[in-house]
């Protein structure tokens, strides 16, 4: 297939206009994190320092970043964190990675007595 030059250079004015469009996340220093004890069903909030680590009930986790998106898009909230379960003696992460404010199912912490999630980046 063999395209015309002036399709090519809509096609790269496009792509190069693109990649303008989004801005960068905006750092936040407190991740906004809700925990639900499932035996208990009781619901906790805490704030928790970017680059820090937190014993939470049972749970350490650690937060390495939070970031928000830029007030002119979208609003969508980011953290990158690991929990780990202080019950099980294997010292593995139970989770590890980035968690989406607007979309809690996507991205879970599967464990039997807990849910956490990210409420929003301040």
């Amino acid at each position: 297939m063999i395209m015309s030059p002036g399709l090519l250079k809509y096609i790269s004015f496009f792509l190069f206009i693109c990649t303008f469009l989004y801005a960068d996340p905006i750092a936040k220093n407190y991740a906004k994190l809700k925990l639900l004890d499932k035996i208990t069903n009781r619901v906790n909030e805490k704030s928790i320092l970017a680059n820090s680590v937190v014993e939470w009930d049972y749970l350490t986790i650690k937060i390495y970043a939070c970031l928000s998106s830029p007030p002119e898009e979208i609003p969508e909230n980011y953290v990158l964190i690991e929990v780990k379960d202080r019950l099980k003696k294997s010292n593995q992460y139970i989770y590890r990675g980035w968690m989406i404010s607007s979309a809690p199912d996507v991205t879970p912490l599967e464990h039997p007595i807990y849910d956490l999630w990210l409420i929003e980046c301040t």
